[in-house]
């Protein structure tokens, strides 16, 4: 029997950050028919209030160091302000959004990350996503709106990537869907040049992967995306797209291909 289709958009903080940014997501998104899942971000929005309130903000290697007051930080805002603020959107779009965290409905289960030379703190490293619990939500004509929160089952939130996220939550939905994973954010796909519009490349393999990442093509954090795409191909997923977030349509941007 033919799998359904399902759409799976990740899209960074940035882009769901700013109001006029956000509104066309949104358009775009309520515009994909069948079902669909979005996954997002919202670090900046994190930093900023987190220095409001006079909790410095550590990084290390584009990653957060989340100590507890900064694990209520993010909770706050990835779980609420930035969630909710998407949800409402789409519900004015006619979208039957529902926000949802990794630890409602057990979604998605996590371990703290090891220490190793870096102590994360309350950072995450996905176990599983529940796709059999996904599924029954969106056969029930609901659209799960993530926050990149997940639980480790003892009690404790864990701050967690959101590409890892929208992977695993692909890598779960594609026993019973036709998943189509896509990655949104600022440039048209992968690039060549990020300066040089007509540099996109619009296919990678493994093989071309290997290249691009010797000739430092692609380098910083395109490597996890990649990563996380190919391991969402290699574990069922139909096809994972890295595009512009005004180009969800699954037409354009890089294709990742096994």
């Amino acid at each position: 029997m033919q799998k359904k289709k399902i759409t799976i958009i990740k899209v960074g903080g940035k882009i769901v950050e700013e109001k006029e940014s956000l509104a066309g997501l949104l358009d775009r998104f309520a515009a994909i028919e069948g079902a669909k899942v979005l996954i997002h971000g919202g670090g900046r929005s994190a930093t900023k209030i987190a220095e409001s309130l006079d909790i410095e903000s550590r990084m290390v290697n584009g990653r957060r160091i989340t100590d507890e007051p900064m694990l209520q930080v993010v909770t706050m805002v990835y779980g609420g302000l930035v969630n909710k603020n998407i949800v409402a959107g789409l519900q004015a779009r006619g979208v039957n959004a529902l926000g949802l965290t990794g630890a409602d409905a057990n979604i998605i289960r996590a371990h703290k990350r090891p220490v190793g030379e870096v102590d994360f703190g309350f950072v995450g490293d996905v176990d599983y996503a529940d796709g059999d619990m996904l599924g029954r939500l969106i056969e029930q004509g609901i659209v799960p709106i993530v926050a990149p929160l997940t639980h480790d089952g003892k009690g404790n939130l864990l701050n967690t990537n959101a590409d890892t996220m929208a992977a695993e939550t692909a890598k779960g939905l594609a026993r019973l869907y036709d998943v189509t994973l896509t990655y949104c954010f600022e440039f048209p796909g992968v690039m060549r040049n990020p300066d040089e519009p007509g540099s996109l490349i619009p296919t990678i393999d493994k093989e071309s992967y290997k290249q691009l990442l010797a000739d430092g093509i692609v380098s910083g954090g395109m490597i996890p995306k990649i990563d996380n795409a190919f391991n969402a191909i290699d574990n069922g997923v139909s096809q994972v797209i890295i595009t512009k977030a005004d180009a969800i349509d699954g037409i354009s941007g890089t294709h990742i291909v096994a």
